[in-house]
């Protein structure tokens, strides 16, 4: 089977670090525009990383708009080949088109600074999903931790009225990296299905990133999807380990299945945000993970869901 839909790289960070103003074909990266085309994807997710402040990265406002423009600058060099897209008829239009389809995404709300007017403005620069938090607090709310005092702590007021805000205007809301209380109130607040965008099953990979079995069948509940990620971390029973393997994706995929069914679960690499040595680590290589499936007695049915039909209800239903 060919053809699939990413819900997360950090490809465009890499890009301005590297200084590249163009990502069609990139040696250093796990994923380019070409490696896309030749493996027939559908569609990716790109985030812009808010990474730690440093004395030589600029302020979040000039570096999103540095990153953003890496990924439009590609588009209009690559109209033939990819199209933004903000929403599902957008991603419809670029598929009658030929075309694969971009979506911009941010990965830590920070930028955000509790602000309206400023979710307004990322909105109307075409972000269509938030990852509420990275590593750090923000004006959403408290972060995965192996604390459990912060890991309890949900939302801000500002958060909790930012999901409200969010369904409305068509944001699609990301949960991997937040906290188990972060989520519990996303789950009791969303009224439209969220993600968690990159993130595994913690009952196999015991990483604080990863979500417990009630955390998926809440997600399951709500029409949300997880993108299963494949940072070696968060895929092995050792979360010291360095190595990515098609076993440990597999298993992740069918424990995902087991809980929450096959609605629940799609793909969410974190190529180019990731280390370690990968079996899959380029787009290319991802029929070898849907050969496994068949493998494993999954259906052709199932891992076309999978695969990307999971995600795009979810565009669908989330997205404006």
């Amino acid at each position: 089977m060919k053809g699939y839909l990413d819900m997360h790289c950090d490809t465009l960070a890499k890009a301005f670090r590297l200084k590249h103003s163009d990502i069609w074909t990139v040696s250093e990266y796990m994923l380019d525009i070409e490696r896309m085309k030749k493996s027939e994807m559908v569609g990716q997710f790109f985030a812009i990383f808010f990474p730690p402040k440093t004395d030589d990265m600029p302020e979040d406002d000039i570096y999103f708009e540095k990153a953003r423009e890496i990924l439009f600058h590609t588009i209009e060099n690559h109209s033939e080949s990819i199209g933004f897209a903000r929403n599902y008829q957008d991603f419809i239009d670029n598929q009658k088109n030929g075309k694969m389809s971009a979506f911009l995404t941010m990965e830590d709300g920070r930028a955000v600074q509790g602000s309206m007017e400023r979710l307004e403005y990322f909105y109307q620069q075409g972000v269509r999903l938030i990852s509420l938090t990275w590593n750090y607090e923000n004006c959403f709310g408290a972060p995965n931790s192996v604390h459990s005092d912060i890991m309890n702590r949900g939302l801000t007021s500002f958060g909790k009225e930012a999901i409200e805000v969010m369904n409305e205007w068509g944001i699609l809301i990301d949960v991997s990296h937040l906290s188990d209380g972060g989520f519990e109130d996303v789950m009791k607040i969303s009224k439209k299905p969220f993600v968690a965008s990159h993130s595994n099953c913690r009952a196999l990979s015991p990483h604080p990133r990863n979500l417990t079995d009630d955390m998926i069948r809440k997600l399951a509940e709500k029409g949300g999807v997880a993108g299963v990620n494949f940072a070696p971390e968060f895929l092995d029973s050792d979360i010291k380990t360095k190595k990515s393997t098609i076993q440990n994706l597999t298993a992740h995929i069918k424990h995902f299945i087991e809980i929450g069914g096959v609605e629940c679960v799609g793909l969410g690499t974190d190529f180019d945000g990731i280390t370690g040595e990968f079996e899959i680590g380029e787009p290319e290589k991802m029929e070898l993970l849907f050969e496994q499936l068949h493998r494993e007695g999954i259906s052709e049915t199932v891992i076309e869901k999978i695969a990307y039909k999971n995600v795009l209800r979810v565009i669908k239903d989330s997205m404006k």
